[in-house]
């Protein structure tokens, strides 16, 4: 997963607004306690960031590894 489908992948699951906060505030504790921006910025894979924000939310699995649609 690279950064755009990263992004996407927040604005369609959580919405643009609403997720933007969230990756900006939230602290996810299997990022070493960091918000999910600071971790991209430290270089951690976009696809484990994502995966993180996604158990801490509960996300239905099938929007784990990208939105389902991007991967037909």
């Amino acid at each position: 997963m690279d950064l755009r489908e990263f992004w996407q992948c927040v604005d369609t699951v959580f919405g643009v607004g609403h997720g933007r906060t969230i990756a900006s505030e939230h602290v996810v504790l299997d990022l070493g306690g960091s918000t999910p921006q600071d971790a991209l910025g430290r270089g951690i894979d976009p696809g484990a960031v994502w995966r993180a924000m996604c158990a801490d939310f509960d996300v239905p699995y099938e929007y784990h590894w990208g939105l389902p649609e991007a991967r037909r």
